[in-house]
């Protein structure tokens, strides 16, 4: 078993510790965004303000290379193109791909697809999967027919999956269209997960969950339930370094137990220092703020400069942190 199994394995089993908390490097962000998902090209004189494909996939071997994460989710044709080259041959990184691209994802520039109604999609083949492992995600904006809808696709996709010997990991998003309130966002989001998954046998429910973080009391709430369903969270923004480091150290505190970040790794002055300030914090070796100065520290000893300054860099600019128990160090 590669380092992922061996952790799912221990949580079901009710035996994991804290090393155990699963980190994933979500690079499929080309199944939303495109060319601009590609991170910003620091290049002066660049053709273009975001880096070719080549460059991320140079950015994916780097850090498969490095052997941090447990996990990198990608699309299905990125994966291809890894397995082709032997990437994860040697790895004990677990390859996933997103199994579905509901619209809500979608990112094209000048495009209005964020603010409506997230409508059911799904571009990737299970039966060409070149893994066994996929994220598939889904919306509930509180309309019945909508959310019904997407759930009956949820349960096309669980069938396709059990028919391909596919396992799944769910991400629910929080509401896009403005029916729910912003206060209630935490508690419908896990109401409406509960339910979701309250008709499905074992051998049909996800792996683990991956949610917006929405405050450490729904947080708590969502974790307290249920101890055998493994919740984790997604990054959401770039944000300070700061910010993701206490959003990993706050989701933990919770109960939660993976995290799936994306553009808070691919914006950063360096991906595979961020992972590694990343894995301190999890692993309990240093709290947020000092994790953010060893960030800087490192960078610095390799000759670089953060865009950010320092001071900056440790402040917390997200709203929904500055709510949650705090770890010792810098507002902002």
């Amino acid at each position: 078993m590669n380092r992922y199994e061996t952790k799912i394995a221990r949580m079901a089993a009710g035996i994991d510790t804290r090393a155990d908390f699963i980190l994933a490097d979500a690079k499929d962000a080309d199944m939303a965004a495109g060319i601009s998902a590609m991170g910003r090209n620091r290049a002066m004189g660049a053709l273009s303000p975001y880096r070719c494909r080549d460059e991320y996939l140079d950015d994916i071997r780097a850090m498969l290379e490095l052997d941090v994460v447990d996990i990198m989710l990608v699309s299905a044709s990125t994966l291809e193109t890894l397995v082709r080259e032997g990437a994860f041959n040697d790895s004990r990184v677990q390859p996933a791909i997103r199994a579905n691209d509901t619209t809500d994802l979608w990112r094209g520039r000048g495009s209005p697809y964020v603010t409506q109604r997230s409508v059911p999609f799904r571009s990737a083949s299970l039966a060409g999967a070149q893994t066994r492992l996929g994220l598939y995600s889904m919306t509930f904006n509180g309309n019945a027919e909508h959310d019904a809808h997407a759930l009956e696709c949820f349960r096309s996709f669980r069938e396709d999956a059990q028919a391909h010997g596919f396992s799944y990991f769910l991400e629910v998003f929080n509401p896009n269209e403005g029916r729910i309130a912003q206060p209630d966002r935490g508690v419908f989001l896990n109401d409406m997960i509960i339910r979701a998954l309250a008709g499905l046998r074992q051998a049909e429910r996800p792996q683990f969950l991956k949610i917006p973080f929405n405050g450490a009391a729904a947080l708590t709430e969502l974790c307290a339930f249920d101890p055998r369903m493994v919740v984790g969270i997604m990054g959401g923004s770039s944000g300070t370094t700061r910010d993701c480091l206490e959003l990993l150290h706050q989701a933990q505190a919770c109960g939660a137990r993976a995290a799936l970040f994306g553009r808070k790794i691919v914006d950063a002055d360096d991906p595979m220092l961020l992972v590694q300030a990343m894995r301190h914090v999890t692993d309990g070796n240093l709290p947020p703020d000092e994790a953010t100065c060893f960030y800087h520290d490192a960078l610095a000893r390799k000759g670089r400069r953060a865009e950010r300054p320092l001071g900056a860099d440790r402040c917390i600019t997200e709203n929904m942190l500055l709510d949650g128990p705090i770890s010792m160090g810098i507002m902002g």
